[in-house]
């Protein structure tokens, strides 16, 4: 839509001769060129927003200290400051004010640098549609208007119970430290990995929503996965963290590969692709609380023999936590049309991945995968009690396995083996009381899992 057309997007302000009425918003728009400006100012005024300029970050800044401002447009390539650091200014001294990037780099550094400085509530690119800007626009406006209205019924609320909410303040108090008491080092690794996922499913969710949806549920699956091989808790949670995180070196490429099924890539399309792993891992460097994470999210795309990317790592040198979730991503893909350019349904999903055990998948993650994604109902059998160190491999759980403490370890009618047994063992060390394995008797009929 050119900037003659009319701008419906935007809703425009009041009439300026109208002094009961709220006073219209006010957007400024910085970028050291002038045609920008210009082009920026013809997109948004007629709409009836008042829009002022700037040339440069400190201009901007001079301006916001002066004149209330709603909402920054930012471009990210200015000399001197640029935009990424103008809106952290802008973040830290009018955090009321919504920021957005404008961009004409389509890099992933920027995008990063963007959010963790600025705190962006978008990111566009130029050249960017009138469309694009007006509803950005439009939504930032609604956003900051919501939080000062949200703002205002708090404060509102607060003056009509005070009484209750010193009351509650002081429960507050010493409920949380009780539980800083009792909780200090879970919540503290959580808040730091919470926090980083936040950020790039943010980012992530902005590039596209379909990369962000198969993110989560990516994620799910995997931390599902890892529950039922009994793997720690700490390590479910790295599991969950790296399915949530495995695409984010998508980010940069341009939307045609990613539209495009993998399938009909051209070789050079098919190593740009294939990139996204190191993009990823590079993409996540610079963050401590994430180093971890860092050969999960490389190697999510290698197969257990050898035939994979970008390593070609094969079998155990290959992270578990990698292994786990690249079973869960392929069975999302397949049940999509990203891989083939046709999507499958589940059950099609699973046989299709069947054939790659020992292949593409390392088997017993498979096997886990195939277990709980189609839970089989157990026969009624006879069982035995035994301890954990009389535990062999192929024996058939009678019962679902509880710890104590009431968790969960493993389900009715799994399959033991080796590793199995030896991760059931260390889990009985941790939780410091013995467990009862129900198992069913030698000769007993049973359906494996």
């Amino acid at each position: 839509m050119s900037a003659a057309e009319p701008h419906s997007a935007l809703q425009p302000g009041p009439p300026p001769d109208d002094p009961g009425s709220p006073r219209q918003a006010t957007v400024l728009c910085v970028d050291d060129e002038p045609h920008i400006l210009s082009a920026l100012r013809r997109s948004l005024r007629p709409a009836g927003l008042e829009v002022v300029c700037a040339q440069s970050a400190p201009e901007a800044l001079e301006m916001l200290a002066r004149t209330p401002i709603d909402l920054v447009i930012s471009d990210m390539r200015m000399p001197g400051m640029d935009g990424a650091q103008l809106l952290g200014q802008v973040h830290g001294r009018w955090p009321e004010v919504v920021r957005i990037l404008l961009t004409g780099h389509a890099d992933i550094a920027s995008a990063v640098a963007a959010i963790n400085q600025g705190r962006i509530f978008r990111y566009l690119h130029k050249p960017w549609s009138d469309a694009e800007l007006q509803g950005a626009v439009q939504e930032g406006l609604a956003q900051g208007a919501g939080r000062r209205e949200a703002e205002r019924l708090r404060a509102s609320s607060l003056q009509e119970t005070d009484a209750l909410r010193v009351r509650n303040a002081d429960l507050e108090r010493r409920v949380e430290a009780q539980t800083t008491e009792l909780h200090a080092s879970q919540r503290s690794l959580k808040r730091h990995y919470l926090k980083a996922v936040k950020a790039f499913s943010n980012l992530t969710g902005l590039r596209s929503s379909a990369l962000a949806e198969h993110s989560k549920r990516v994620a799910e699956l995997a931390r599902d996965i890892a529950r039922a091989m009994a793997l720690p808790e700490d390590a479910v949670l790295q599991v969950f963290v790296a399915g949530m995180l495995h695409d984010v070196g998508m980010i940069g490429l341009p939307d045609t590969l990613m539209k495009k099924p993998v399938a009909r890539h051209s070789q050079e399309e098919r190593t740009a692709y294939q990139s996204h792993c190191v993009r990823a891992e590079q993409s996540l460097a610079d963050l401590d609380d994430l180093q971890a994470l860092l050969p999960i999210i490389r190697s999510h795309h290698e197969r257990f023999d050898g035939q994979g990317y970008p390593d070609k790592l094969a079998g155990a040198a290959i992270p578990l936590a990698a292994r786990i979730v690249a079973v869960a991503d392929t069975f999302d893909e397949l049940q999509g049309d990203h891989l083939a350019g046709v999507a499958v349904t589940r059950e099609e999903a699973r046989m299709l991945m069947r054939k790659g055990r020992g292949s593409q998948f390392d088997p017993e993650v498979l096997d886990v995968f195939l277990h709980i994604t189609e839970p089989e109902t157990p026969k009624v059998a006879a069982s035995m009690v035994l301890p954990t160190e009389a535990l062999d491999a192929d024996m058939v759980l009678a019962r679902d396995l509880v710890s104590a403490r009431g968790v969960l370890v493993l389900t009715a009618g799994h399959r033991l083996t080796s590793s199995l047994i030896a991760r059931v063992r260390e889990f009985e060390l941790r939780e410091g009381s013995k467990l009862e394995v129900h198992v069913r008797s030698r000769g007993t009929p049973w359906q494996a899992s």
